[in-house]
């Protein structure tokens, strides 16, 4: 579905990303993690274009996009879902969804909308609602659902969980499970919740400095304590 070969990129005459290669199949959780400032968002910022590449390759589907424009790649089936102003928060939770629907591929907007409310009940509470009185919680939800109305074949996932309360924690955990497991979405996330990545995804990519240190599955990076305690923070 998704293949990044020898990335290099940043942004300008900052190079963040030192020949980073990763793939990701249909269906697959991909859980990029590391320390701060290793180039995480820089990883999803390159796979849908709004990086400079200087060299490499990423190819959907086949298709290579590399250097392609954002709109373009969104357009391909790409949904990206910023950690930060990921939401219009003088909107309603409805207006936020429609609008985003309206600029896809989605025939009936409708039923777009219901299945949402279907993944997330608590939207459809809230969706007469100004999004700048929810939660953070049900922020994120909504901007994981502004992402997932596109209909899109990847999802891309920049800390998604970050500064929640452990309830909403565990609930966008167990969301982001089922929106794999009903729709076969093919998920990148990166996250600084060591313990969600792990239990969350099917191959683990460790990114330190712009590379990548490490690539596998969940039970094979925790028994490599020194990457486990070194650079993630975990174990004694």
């Amino acid at each position: 579905m998704l293949k990044v070969k020898n990335l290099n990129s940043g942004y300008g005459k900052l190079h963040v990303l030192y020949d980073v290669s990763l793939e990701c199949e249909k269906g697959e959780i991909i859980s990029v993690i590391g320390p701060n400032g290793a180039g995480k968002t820089t990883l999803l910022n390159s796979i849908f274009g709004i990086a400079n590449i200087y060299s490499g390759s990423i190819t959907i589907d086949g298709k290579e996009t590399t250097r392609l424009p954002a709109y373009v790649i969104s357009r391909m089936g790409v949904a990206y879902v910023l950690q930060m102003l990921n939401v219009f928060a003088q909107l309603t939770v409805e207006e936020n969804l429609r609008i985003s629907a309206a600029y896809s591929k989605v025939k009936d907007i409708n039923k777009a909308t219901e299945k949402i409310y279907e993944i997330f009940p608590i939207l459809r509470e809230r969706k007469k609602q100004l999004v700048g009185t929810l939660s953070g919680g049900e922020r994120q939800m909504l901007a994981i659902s502004i992402g997932l109305i596109r209909n899109p074949k990847i999802l891309l996932l920049d800390e998604p969980t970050a500064g929640l309360m452990p309830l909403y924690v565990k609930m966008i955990a167990n969301k982001i499970k089922e929106i794999r497991d009903m729709r076969g979405i093919s998920i990148i996330l990166v996250e600084q919740n060591v313990q969600k990545a792990l239990e969350l995804a099917n191959k683990v990519y460790v990114l330190v400095s712009g590379q990548i240190i490490f690539k596998g599955s969940p039970s094979e990076l925790k028994e490599k304590h020194e990457i486990m305690k070194l650079y993630l923070g975990v174990g004694e």
